[in-house]
C-alpha cells in the first residue's frame, strides 16, 4: 500500500489536481484512480491562493472514493485551516493582545470567499480533522513544533484535545490554542535534533513529516528550484512545504523516501 503526502496547498486549487493527476492518484475526470494507496496532506489547505473551498470540497471527496476503492485519504489540521475556521465561529478571539483570530486570518491570506462559503459540513469536517498521525512509522504534523506536547502526552490525547478546542469553540481560548501551531523552526540546529527525537520517542514513528515552514524560507532556496523534501535534524525530520505560495511546485511526495 504506497504511501504519499502533501504539504501546505493553500488554495491552489489546480497545481494540486495536476499534481496528483501525474502521480496517477486521480484520474482525467478527478476521480480517485490510487486503488489501495493512502494520501495525507499535511494541513494548511485555504488561505493564499484562490480556492481553499475547492481544495476541502476534493479531499472531502477523495475520502470517499479512496475508501470504496480499500485506499485512504487523511488529513491532519493547519494552524491557517484554524484560522478560517476560527474567523467564522469566534472570530474576536484573542490570538495576541493586539490582534484577534479574524484580522490575523486577513492578514495571513484569508480569502472572503472562503470565509463566506464555510458552511455546516466543511466546518464540520475541519473541526473532526486529527492534529497527529502515525502512518508506516512516519509521524505526520502539520507545523515544526513541539507545540503539540502542550495539548497531551499521546497521539490520542493530542488529537482529542484539539477536536475539543474545535467543538468548543472558546473565545477565551481558541486564538490563544490556534497560536500554538504558529510556532516554527523547532527541529532545527541548536537543539532541533534532540527536539525531534523527544517528540519521536512520545508519539512513536522514526521520522517526522512536517509542513507549515516552507522549503524556499527554511533552507534559503530559490522557490523554483524546489523538486523534492528536505531531510533534517540527523535524518529525522522531513519537510514537504514546498512554497506553492511562493511559486514552488505542488509535490506529491511519496513514503519512504529512497535516500
Amino acid at each position: 500500500m504506497a504511501l504519499y503526502v502533501v504539504g501546505d496547498v493553500h488554495g491552489h486549487l489546480v497545481p494540486l489536481t495536476r499534481a496528483l493527476r501525474s502521480t496517477g492518484l486521480i484520474d482525467e475526470q478527478g476521480t480517485w484512480s490510487g486503488g489501495d494507496a493512502r494520501l495525507w496532506f499535511l494541513g494548511d489547505l485555504t488561505d493564499r491562493g484562490p480556492d481553499g473551498l475547492g481544495v476541502i470540497d476534493l479531499i472531502r471527496r477523495l475520502q470517499g472514493e479512496a475508501e470504496a476503492a480499500g485506499g485512504e485519504v487523511g488529513c491532519v489540521i493547519g494552524n491557517h485551516d484554524m484560522l478560517l475556521y476560527g474567523s467564522r465561529h469566534t472570530p474576536h478571539s484573542a490570538v495576541t493582545e493586539l490582534r484577534d483570530i479574524v484580522s490575523v486570518w486577513a492578514l495571513n491570506g484569508g480569502h472572503e470567499t472562503d470565509l463566506a462559503g464555510l458552511d455546516d459540513p466543511r466546518s464540520d469536517w475541519l473541526a473532526g480533522l486529527p492534529a497527529v498521525a502515525l502512518v508506516d512509522d512516519h509521524l505526520l504534523i502539520h507545523a515544526d513544533t513541539m507545540a503539540y506536547l502542550e495539548f497531551g502526552g499521546t497521539i490520542n490525547e493530542i488529537n482529542a484535545a484539539v477536536r475539543q478546542v474545535m467543538c468548543d469553540r472558546d473565545p477565551q481560548t481558541f486564538g490563544r490554542n490556534t497560536r500554538l501551531l504558529f510556532r516554527r523552526f523547532e527541529f532545527l540546529a541548536g537543539g532541533g535534533p534532540d527536539n525531534a527525537r523527544e517528540l519521536l520517542a512520545k508519539l512513536g514513528g522514526s521520522r517526522i513529516v512536517h509542513g507549515h515552514s516552507t522549503i524556499p524560507e527554511t533552507f534559503g532556496v530559490p522557490p523554483e528550484i524546489v523538486c523534492a523534501p528536505v531531510v533534517y535534524a540527523d535524518g529525522l525530520v522531513v519537510a514537504v512545504d514546498t512554497g506553492i505560495s511562493l511559486g514552488a511546485a505542488c509535490l506529491v511526495i511519496p513514503l519512504p523516501l529512497q535516500t
